[in-house]
């Protein structure tokens, strides 16, 4: 097959899940070429990379803001590429805001449009269903309830299940990691630290995650706090604000810190605080409860009120099956959205966390939810999946076989 797909990819773990679908498509069409945005994982995938896009994740409207003359620069980079000629259909991966702007552009060229992992709209954004319609002609969804919402509002939508499940099925773990990790730990629990893998969340939750830390080793001392960094840059500013507050207190804090072991950390882990994200999906398959907090500004807040239709930040969560047993008030993964004063975070990490430590019955009960959600849903198989269902919407000779709508 001598075609070319074009990848829009902008967040860490966008990049990660485009290069599993990458690796699928080349196994079945050893001559597919691949090309556009994304990131190293793409890269070491087999795709030309353009753009490192993932290096300019971003969240809410204030971020985006400072950068959108950048943003804009890039779409036009996309056009360019389109307009040469050449690329046979485009496979866009989340990051929706930036992505809208790539769809609109390849429909200009006639070139169909695929969304693998699709914005949650269901969400946040019905309101935006008419635009995805218009500019995207077939959704790959990753999510039970993506299916039922996307085909519903006429969107022909196929049903693929969760990358990240590929992943964990996939992965095997590194035997010299967890040594180390059952090493450092002895006898003593090990609680697992995920701060983010975008810039910007690390440095606004990790130093509410470090006082948590603090308070918990006071009452803990025998525990271990391994800290799984995504990128080398949020490795160093994890371990630097770690030691900077072991020198003012005199004490070093019981910390371990790995660069791209998140796996490891998580499967070694007896609990987890995390920042909310999609690897939540990997703690749920891995059986590791966690609390979960997300700060943001008040202007984003104060916005996401308005226009988020779900009760949860945390996928898991938003499982039917996903309330605790007996509690219609916590669900499995406990969160918090932490507004200014950083102070009631840090009090919901030490109160959620403490409690995973020391009340067994408490712990069980998560890892029993968890069990049922993992043995419902964390299905391995989507990369493969979706490679089947994007070369079947592009069949043997044109893409113009492809059913499409105008923009």
């Amino acid at each position: 097959m001598n075609k070319t797909i074009f990848f829009s990819v902008g967040e860490p773990s966008g990049d990660q899940h485009a290069a599993r679908l990458i690796q699928s498509l080349k196994a079945r069409e050893p001559e597919l070429q691949v090309r556009g945005f994304g990131g190293q994982e793409m890269r070491r995938a087999g795709c030309t990379v353009d753009l490192d896009l993932t290096e300019h994740a971003v969240v809410g409207i204030l971020e985006v803001l400072p950068k959108l003359r950048e943003f804009f620069r890039f779409a036009d980079q996309a056009e360019a590429i389109f307009a040469a000629g050449g690329v046979d259909a485009v496979v866009l991966v989340d990051f929706p805001g930036f992505n809208w702007h790539i769809a609109k552009r390849a429909k200009k060229y006639g070139i169909p449009v695929i969304y693998f992992c699709p914005p949650q709209l269901w969400a946040w954004g019905a309101w935006r269903v008419k635009k995805m319609k218009a500019t995207v002609d077939h959704v790959l969804a990753v999510l039970p309830i993506e299916e039922q919402f996307f085909s519903g509002h006429g969107i022909p939508t196929s049903f693929v299940g969760h990358p990240f499940f590929d992943a964990v099925s996939e992965s095997t773990l590194d035997t010299v990691r967890m040594q180390t990790l059952r090493s450092a730990a002895s006898s003593s629990q090990t609680v697992a630290v995920l701060p983010g893998s975008r810039t910007h969340e690390v440095h606004r939750n990790w130093p509410v995650m470090l006082d948590a830390i603090a308070e918990l080793s006071a009452a803990n001392p025998q525990a271990r706090f391994a800290v799984a960094a995504y990128r080398e840059k949020h490795f160093e500013f994890c371990q630097a604000t770690a030691k900077a507050a072991a020198t003012e207190s005199g004490e070093p804090l019981p910390i371990d810190f790995y660069l791209g072991a998140t796996s490891e950390v998580v499967e070694h882990a007896a609990c987890a605080m995390m920042v909310s994200g999609s690897v939540s999906l990997e703690l749920m398959a891995r059986q590791t409860p966690a609390a979960v907090i997300y700060r943001v500004g008040r202007f984003l807040y104060g916005f996401g009120k308005c226009v988020v239709k779900v009760d949860s930040m945390t996928l898991p969560n938003l499982m039917p099956e996903a309330s605790a047993p007996g509690s219609s008030n916590e669900r499995v993964f406990p969160e918090i959205v932490s507004v200014g004063n950083p102070a009631k975070a840090r009090d919901f990490l030490v109160a959620t966390v403490g409690r995973m430590m020391n009340d067994a019955d408490y712990l069980a009960t998560k890892r029993r939810q968890l069990s049922g959600l993992q043995d419902r849903y964390a299905k391995p198989g989507a990369s493969d999946r979706a490679a089947a269902k994007i070369l079947e919407l592009l069949p043997q000779g044109s893409v113009a076989e492809l059913p499409r709508r105008a923009a």
